[in-house]
């Protein structure tokens, strides 16, 4: 059993910094000491910009982003394309896809893949609201943008077939030799995916 070397709030403030994704015990000791060491500068801003995310964050009703406005700031945007909805697993994958700033199209946030082992079913995700989404008219091209994983292409297939009936069309992500990438260090899976999405030159 190891020593406790602080007292119970830092202990408590190491642990919840441990959960973080990236974060492990000893990350999160680090971060904490450093957080500590600029109390004014660095912990006391950032425990109240926590505590009014808490207050202030929510889920857009629309499409699933996390943002601080109901429905968020991009489904408000009326320079937005609405005819077309970019589909992603989770709001990281958005939040990628804006950095790229290639589309200027609407999103959809599913909330996960697929996952008949873990329990995931098509009620754990938010695919009723895309139907919906299709079904009130308007959009004509839906954009799988799922991780190209058994998960995420068994879903890709699953909406597709949700979303059969609406005529709009169904297109997915290219897979393949991403920019600046040697073929030398591709494994085979994406080698196979690039040739069979070949385009012309």
């Amino acid at each position: 059993m190891s020593k406790r070397i602080a007292g119970p709030e830092i202990e408590r403030l190491i642990q919840l910094l441990a959960k973080v994704p990236g974060l492990g015990p000893r990350s999160a000791r680090r971060a904490a000491l450093h957080m500590i060491k600029k109390k004014e500068q660095l912990l006391a801003p950032l425990a109240g910009a926590m505590s009014e995310a808490v207050e202030k964050v929510c889920i857009c009703s629309t499409c699933g982003n996390v943002d601080t406005i109901d429905p968020c700031m991009i489904c408000s945007d009326p320079r937005r394309d609405p005819s077309t909805i970019v589909v992603v697993e989770d709001v990281s994958d958005l939040w990628a896809l804006e950095r790229a700033a290639a589309l200027n199209a609407q999103y959809h946030v599913l909330g996960g893949t697929l996952s008949p082992l873990d329990g995931i079913g098509p009620d754990q995700l938010n695919i009723k609201g895309l139907v919906s989404r299709v079904a009130a008219g308007g959009v004509t091209e839906i954009i799988l943008a799922v991780n190209a994983t058994v998960e995420g292409q068994t879903t890709a297939h699953y909406l597709t077939d949700q979303l059969s009936g609406f005529g709009v069309k169904v297109t997915r992500l290219a897979h393949g030799v991403p920019v600046g990438g040697e073929l030398d260090y591709l494994d085979e899976g994406t080698l196979a995916a690039a040739l069979k999405s070949r385009t012309a030159f």
